[in-house]
């Protein structure tokens, strides 16, 4: 098959699930300047070439280090709960592959991205500058301090879940700005959440959806904190 039809089969699939969750998730629709990001970014670039024949499915794979690259309905869903503006600079936990950010950057102004993996992160990198993905910064780090060099942060996604949501992101989030993340502990029920917080500084929470992600590394790695 053509990676185009194969693509088209993928956001086929994405819109379908859109329509059996639209009672939880309370839309029966996504931005479509998402799903036409969703068509653009080959997801098969950014999986191991042992499991590029699945790349457009609608399903998690793994990527080595215990990671995956998620499901493409929660990339899609969870990039349209930041309702990015071009103008925006988003946080990311959790590069991964870099698929995730690689949507991301084609949204907004600026994503700084951190990976506590140093392997994901060098290569991720890598597959950023020969796809031309230039305005991504990335950092090898431990996601839930945060990184406060930037901050605030239009929107904050955190792609692995956490035990609770950590305060530094919430510090980092700009007001009016949202964070979307998974919380619940490993291999039992997860919440997909999103965090908005208003002009005054307050914050409100949403459970959207139940959803099944790796843990959130909280650990710092040793060695260089920058990817070169």
């Amino acid at each position: 098959m053509s990676r185009k039809r194969d693509q088209q089969r993928m956001i086929d699939d994405i819109e379908s699930e859109v329509i059996l969750t639209r009672s939880m998730i309370g839309r029966d629709h996504l931005d479509p300047q998402v799903i036409e990001v969703m068509r653009e970014v080959p997801r098969d670039e950014f999986v191991p070439h042992e499991l590029k024949h699945f790349a457009f499915d609608n399903g998690p794979l793994s990527i080595g280090y215990g990671q995956t690259i998620s499901q493409p309905y929660i990339v899609a869903l969870m990039t349209d709960l930041l309702q990015i503006q071009p103008d925006h600079t988003i946080l990311e936990i959790g590069t991964g592959s870099g698929y995730q950010t690689a949507i991301l950057s084609m949204l907004c102004r600026k994503v700084c991205t951190m990976e506590v993996v140093p392997e994901l992160a060098v290569t991720a990198k890598q597959r950023f500058e020969e796809m031309g993905y230039n305005n991504i910064e990335m950092q090898i780090e431990n996601g839930y301090g945060g990184w406060p060099e930037y901050a605030p942060y239009d929107g904050i996604i955190v792609t692995a879940a956490a035990g609770h949501i950590p305060p530094a992101l919430i510090e980092q989030l700009r007001p009016g700005g949202r964070l979307v993340i998974p919380v619940g502990q490993p291999y039992s029920v997860q919440e997909l959440m999103l965090v908005e917080k208003d002009r005054e500084g307050n914050c409100h929470t949403s459970n959207i959806l139940g959803v099944a992600f790796v843990p959130l590394v909280d650990t710092t790695p040793t060695g260089d904190d920058e990817v070169h």
